[in-house]
């Protein structure tokens, strides 16, 4: 087996030695490159690298950040789970949702035994990811598709995020109390959260219009928060299209009410209430806004957007699990 290793070397939770440790493991099972990446992008360069070549596996070490381009990179030219290198997750960030969604431990050590087992036993499956891209008629028209593995959002929670990588360019760690002081700061300084900017379109249905918060899941759990999973769409599913939480007000008791119904949520039982939308399985759909809004796909801030496009794409990836 030809394996590429893409291995972050920023990653949260890994140093040079655990790095080091676990290619000799992986190496010892399989015909083994290992590149540390050197610049934002690298991963989606040397996943694009690996699907032209014919590589068989790709692995990527680090976050959830490292694996969404390298799951770009893959499917530079489109889905092709027959033709197109497998893809091997070992958890390295500091909260590697998409890894721990696929039920692999949270530990790099763990992981890579588990992912040596499930090569053996030739354990994989094929998943459905998101695809998003800017809406055709629109001033965002030309920006370009990408892919997302277990969430994106539109509004309130990618404006958080934003506010969350701020502060790690200035030198702070990413912890759960990082994300909790960003989220208040967020909320004082929302602008539109007695009345959202937001309309969201799909086929054959009505606009939900008036939107302040809009999170499109594409598995569930949404996040984790330490090592209780976070449920905003508890029907969510590698298996299915797209779901989306919005919701329509923040104002103080709404946002009170709706972050204990998340901290409390669970598989069967996510936020509910008149000023929340649940969607589930949606396999195109497109979210307006009236202003620019921040915009964040698998954790990673892309910046402000008008409009964007939304297509749930089944059976895009083959996983080793």
């Amino acid at each position: 087996m030809r394996a590429l290793l893409v291995a972050n070397p920023a990653a949260t939770t890994t140093s040079a030695r655990t790095r080091d440790v676990l290619t000799h493991a992986l190496a010892s099972e399989m015909k083994l490159e290992a590149v540390t990446t050197e610049y934002r992008g690298h991963a989606r360069d040397l996943g694009r690298r690996a699907a032209e070549h014919g590589i068989d596996l790709v692995v990527a070490l680090g976050g959830d950040g490292t694996v969404n381009e390298v799951v770009n990179g893959l499917l530079h030219n489109g889905p092709d789970p027959e033709r197109l290198p497998r893809l091997a997750v070992v958890p390295g960030g500091s909260t590697n949702v998409f890894a721990r969604a696929l039920g692999l431990p949270n530990d790099a050590v763990e992981a890579t035994g588990a992912l040596l087992d499930a090569l053996r036993e030739q354990r994989e499956r094929t998943v459905g990811l998101g695809l998003a891209a800017g809406t055709p008629g629109t001033e965002d028209e030309s920006v370009p598709a990408r892919w997302f593995t277990f969430c994106a959002g539109f509004g309130f929670d990618a404006g958080v995020v934003g506010r969350v990588e701020q502060q790690r360019e200035r030198g702070k760690r990413s912890t759960h109390a990082l994300y909790v002081r960003q989220l208040m700061r967020q909320f004082w300084d929302e602008p539109n959260r007695r009345r959202g900017a937001v309309t969201l379109e799909r086929p054959g249905a009505d606009p939900v219009t008036d939107l302040v918060l809009s999170i499109i899941c594409n598995t569930s759990p949404w996040t984790y928060l330490g090592n209780r999973p976070i449920y905003a769409s508890p029907e969510a599913s590698f298996d299915t299209a797209l779901d989306v939480l919005a919701l329509n007000r923040l104002s103080t008791p709404a946002v009170a009410r709706y972050a204990t119904q998340l901290l409390t949520s669970t598989p069967e039982r996510g936020p509910r209430g008149k000023h929340a939308v649940s969607l589930h399985d949606l396999t195109d759909f497109t979210l307006h806004s009236k202003v620019p809004l921040p915009f964040q796909m698998d954790g990673d801030h892309l910046g402000l957007r008008t409009s964007v496009r939304f297509t749930g794409v089944r059976r895009a990836l083959r996983v080793i699990v």
